[in-house]
């Protein structure tokens, strides 16, 4: 067919990653988007070997673009632990990409999952996406931990600048060891979280819930809790209201039940560890992580798009040998047409907004036409189901792409 490309004023920030998802990322830039879109993209390659090569400054540039640019787009990548780095033969450990990213835009992470016809959610009363969005930023994630032996006392000493001191025991290990852990947030990054989560309520309009346990934490859970609050009544109570939708806060047991009843359709604010619990949990309950959409917000605004889903390693493998595999690309495909439509919606591109809209549109009615991979056809409900390849996925989608353009 003829089609004159759609150019592209801004360059978008690609991020390149690991294994399966990687084959995948090219086979969607080849087949479903340099034909349409005349692409303007910055390019970093944060696959395992070249982040090893540059000492994972690879990553650090990355987000550092995403700053100056505004909007990029991530392939999944793979955090080394002492098999991968065995494997890949790496100089260093290195630490996970998402959360080198993270850290330096500040950013709150929104995951939704992708509504589809004949993928029924576990949970019967949920007709609507349940956002989860997950503070990405220290508690478990940055504690300091160690084994205590018997006999030891554990302390929490804190050094204030006057050099005083102020001390609290944890625990005296008098009959038996154990294990001792701290962990710490900022008052900076919580607002941030807290910032970024109205701002995207208020860009969505939906409801927002912000669950922690601060009857149990009555200063660490409490203090997300009160910045939560302060920052809504001085800054977001009015737009809200303007906009008619809600801040709801609750501790989070009354969450979960809240939620398992609901009809979905809001934003389920979590700190970090809750959020990556619940984020799987959520995914899982409504069909599948390779239908989770994720995008990093920081309080600025910028955005990076990606797959909520790992480096499907098993079918990397299986490629390799030049064996057929039949990997779910939506994710993938949807963290494409996110940062594209933000891309298009900054730059008042309208035609790329519209190109986004409409390759969503073509990846859902060739799912709920029948067409699909081995993981949805395990789950679909639809009378006539063809389980397909990986590549041949894609061709599908870029039928119904074309008759929609």
């Amino acid at each position: 067919m003829s089609f004159e490309k759609i150019p592209m004023k801004t360059p978008l920030v690609e991020m390149d990653g690991d294994e399966m998802t990687r084959v995948i990322w090219q086979l969607i830039k080849d087949m479903l988007l340099a034909p349409y879109i005349d692409l303007n993209l910055e390019y970093y390659d944060l696959g395992l070997p070249h982040r090893d090569e540059t000492g994972d400054q690879v990553t650090i540039a990355s987000a550092n673009a995403t700053k100056k640019y505004g909007v990029a787009v991530k392939c999944a990548t793979i955090t080394p632990n002492a098999q991968r780095m065995d494997e890949y033969k790496l100089h260093e450990m290195w630490k996970s990409p998402n959360g080198t990213i993270r850290a330096i835009l500040d950013g709150t992470v929104f995951r939704a999952p992708i509504l589809v016809k004949g993928i029924v959610p576990y949970i019967p009363t949920w007709e609507k996406p349940i956002t989860i969005a997950r503070h990405a930023f220290g508690d478990i994630y940055k504690n300091t931990e160690t084994i205590v032996p018997a006999g030891s006392k554990a302390e929490i000493v804190v050094t204030k600048p006057d050099g005083s001191e102020e001390r609290q025991t944890v625990h005296e290990f008098k009959e038996s060891g154990g294990v001792f852990q701290g962990q710490f947030n900022v008052d900076e990054s919580i607002e941030s979280f807290a910032r970024s989560c109205f701002n995207f309520a208020l860009d969505t309009r939906q409801d927002i819930w912000f669950s922690t346990k601060d009857t149990i934490s009555k200063k660490y859970d409490h203090r997300f809790k009160d910045i939560f609050q302060e920052i809504f009544d001085a800054e977001y109570a009015k737009k809200f209201t303007e906009a008619g939708i809600e801040y709801f806060y609750t501790l989070i047991d009354d969450a979960v039940a809240r939620v398992v009843r609901s009809q979905g359709g809001f934003i389920w604010a979590c700190k970090n560890y809750d959020g990556d619990v619940m984020s799987d949990m959520v995914a899982t309950a409504f069909g599948s992580l390779g239908m989770m959409t994720s995008v990093l917000v920081a309080p600025d605004g910028t955005c990076e798009y990606e797959a909520a889903h790992g480096t499907v390693t098993r079918h990397y493998y299986k490629h390799l040998k030049g064996e057929e595999t039949s990997t779910n690309s939506v994710a993938t495909l949807f963290a494409w047409t996110g940062a594209l439509r933000k891309r298009g919606q900054l730059d008042g591109n309208d035609r790329l907004v519209d190109f986004a809209g409409k390759l969503e549109r073509a990846t859902i009615d060739t799912i709920e036409g029948g067409v699909m991979t081995g993981d949805l056809a395990a789950m679909s409900t639809l009378p006539e189901i063809r389980k397909v390849n990986t590549q041949d996925f894609l061709i599908a989608i870029k039928e119904k792409l074309e008759a929609l353009l």
